[in-house]
């Protein structure tokens, strides 16, 4: 059975530790009101719904869950990405990950599945079997040439679980990402290592390749302003060198 509004309202609240009495002063709203709406005795409008929505800051697909809770069409579309209407973001995309050679760049989206890889990329991770489709939680967690590439692996489990647990905190609720953190956290754990005094401003990754080791930091880039979820939760990677020996190494590479 579906979730009411009020159930679903307050699920999220919780999430974002508010009280109700926080959450009616952030929006506007009396707190007897928002007791109303989440004991059920009220129904929300759209625009409360939406107003609610942003000082909890709810992901898209949440704020479709609550609004059809309240019986109202949903706000956001979940477009295939072939969709015509999509084919200005995603040649943007595209131009983005061909612009950023020599240097590797990545599409994933929310469960870090691999779409598109640029030339660099690609020729990186082919010598380990990753390619588009492959998912990279479980290229880290499971893929023995990933992890044996990976010179400095401990340091990158560790900040793949922060950058996971922030995901899942954003988007409330996903089995995917849940799973993912519990099974890098028991690795995280049983390595029996944690860093000792501040973190450097950079940790780059440091991967082997061939008899070179290379070094790379990386930015992630999100599309704003579009009304479609799938395009929202796209994420491009763009790895960039961390040191001027992996600089001349792939510019070595020649793949411009």
């Amino acid at each position: 059975m579906a979730e009411g509004f009020g159930a679903v309202l307050k699920k999220w609240r919780g999430l974002r530790r508010m009280s109700q009495m926080a959450l009616a002063l952030e929006a506007g709203v009396s707190a007897r009101h928002l007791s109303f709406l989440e004991s059920g005795r009220s129904r929300p409008s759209r625009g409360m719904v939406l107003r609610l929505s942003d000082e909890l800051q709810v992901p898209g697909g949440a704020r479709n869950q609550l609004l059809a809770a309240a019986g109202l069409a949903p706000a956001f579309a979940r477009r295939k990405l072939n969709d015509a209407e999509l084919a200005p973001l995603k040649q943007a995309a595209e131009q983005m990950m061909i612009a950023h050679e020599p240097y590797p760049a990545l599409m994933i989206d929310r469960h870090w599945r691999l779409l598109r890889l640029n030339r660099p990329a690609a020729l990186m991770l082919e010598g380990v079997g990753i390619r588009a489709g492959c998912s990279l939680i479980e290229a880290l967690l499971e893929n023995a040439g990933l992890r044996e590439a990976l010179e400095n692996l401990q340091d990158i489990e560790r900040l793949s679980l922060a950058r996971l647990r922030t995901e899942l905190a954003h988007f409330g609720e996903d089995p995917v990402l849940e799973q993912a953190v519990e099974r890098l956290q028991r690795m995280v754990a049983a390595s029996g290592s944690a860093p000792e005094g501040e973190l450097p401003a950079v940790i780059p990754a440091r991967y082997r390749l061939g008899g070179q080791v290379l070094s790379f930091f990386s930015t992630i880039t999100q599309f704003g302003g579009t009304g479609d979820l799938a395009m929202s939760e796209l994420r491009i990677e763009m790895l960039f060198p961390a040191d001027e020996a992996t600089r001349e190494a792939m510019a070595a590479m020649g793949v411009r």
